[in-house]
């Protein structure tokens, strides 16, 4: 009878294990996004990711979940956020912009795998080891900053070859990240023998940083490329004065092209979206280890020119800008 009743409690166990298995699988992966901005309904990169996850078969609302945390530029809330979103049981954190988002969020976890999409180097910041072998449970995808302030700067001179004097639209020197940039801007202003005047921003006055561009006699301006200028608000903000003092401007995201800045260059943030999306993101959920996904760069750059604009600032583009640009927006 022992025998029996052991071995119909076997077979009763066992026959339960696959239903088990079976709800376990069925539970929604649940990914867990962490942010240093604000909610932007029009989000390219949202559309961008969006579209990789249903390229890697992962739709959110149906068999995908997307908890969002935003610190509205208050970077003394990213642990905060990112510890909640541990605390969710997340199944992989994404943070986008700010390295200190992600390193928010590897203070927060060893554990759950991390994807992030910076600017700037990862190794500089500490968030993997290589970009071919990151190690650890980080990867993801750097947008080549210093390369482009560079870049940024020859662009604009295209366009307004006499000026000698640029702008530069930074945060406060207080903060590392922009001081390096600062600093990479500077540096390429000496490599063309143009005076870069630094224009810093401190708490959000940026009717006295462009008062100091006043002052500084500058011919164009270059908006450097910080979460804090992107806000709709902050980006609004920019674009007026940009519009009330007549300078030519350089910014680093298409948005403001599409609220009538005269021209950026950035990285495609659409694909770069739907490359941590499908590539990174997908795989992920589907048993990837971040430490064998190599951190890539951009395939793709966008110079978009808001032919208005240049129109209202009576100024004549070059055919090579023309012949360059990624879209010209009337």
């Amino acid at each position: 009878m022992r025998r029996r009743e052991f071995m119909t409690l076997f077979g009763g166990a066992a026959a339960g294990w696959p239903i088990v298995a079976r709800a376990q699988q069925s539970r929604t992966p649940v990914i867990g996004f962490l942010s240093l901005g604000s909610p932007d309904p029009s989000s390219r990169f949202g559309a961008g990711f969006r579209a990789g996850l249903a390229e890697a078969g992962f739709v959110p609302g149906q068999n995908v979940a997307i908890e969002s945390r935003w610190a509205n530029n208050q970077a003394r809330r990213l642990p905060e956020l990112a510890a909640d979103l541990v605390d969710r049981h997340v199944d992989v954190i994404v943070t986008i912009g700010s390295p200190y988002t992600a390193l928010a969020a590897k203070g927060a976890t060893s554990s759950i795998p991390i994807v992030f999409g910076i600017a700037d180097d990862p190794v500089q910041y500490g968030l993997v080891s290589s970009l071919n072998r990151p190690g650890g449970n980080l990867t993801g995808m750097t947008f080549r900053g210093g390369e482009l302030a560079a870049k940024r700067l020859n662009l604009l001179l295209e366009l307004v070859p006499q000026a000698a004097t640029i702008g530069y639209l930074s945060g406060p020197s207080i903060s590392p990240i922009f001081e390096d940039r600062k600093n990479k801007m500077l540096a390429a202003g000496r490599a063309l023998a143009r005076k870069i005047a630094v224009l810093e921003v401190r708490y959000s006055n940026f009717e006295a940083a462009f008062s100091a561009l006043v002052e500084e006699h500058a011919d164009a301006l270059i908006v450097g490329s910080f979460t804090l200028f992107r806000s709709p608000q902050n980006c609004s903000t920019i674009l007026e004065l940009a519009a009330r003092h007549r300078i030519a401007a350089m910014y680093p995201a298409r948005q403001f092209t599409d609220r009538g800045g005269l021209m950026s260059y950035d990285s495609d943030i659409v694909g770069v979206g739907r490359r941590l999306g499908n590539h990174y993101v997908g795989r992920i959920l589907k048993g990837a280890k971040p430490a064998d996904l190599p951190v890539q760069g951009p395939d793709k750059f966008d110079l978009i020119i808001n032919l208005k604009a240049a129109n209202d600032l009576h100024l004549v583009i070059p055919r090579t800008l023309l012949a360059g640009a990624t879209e010209l927006i009337n």
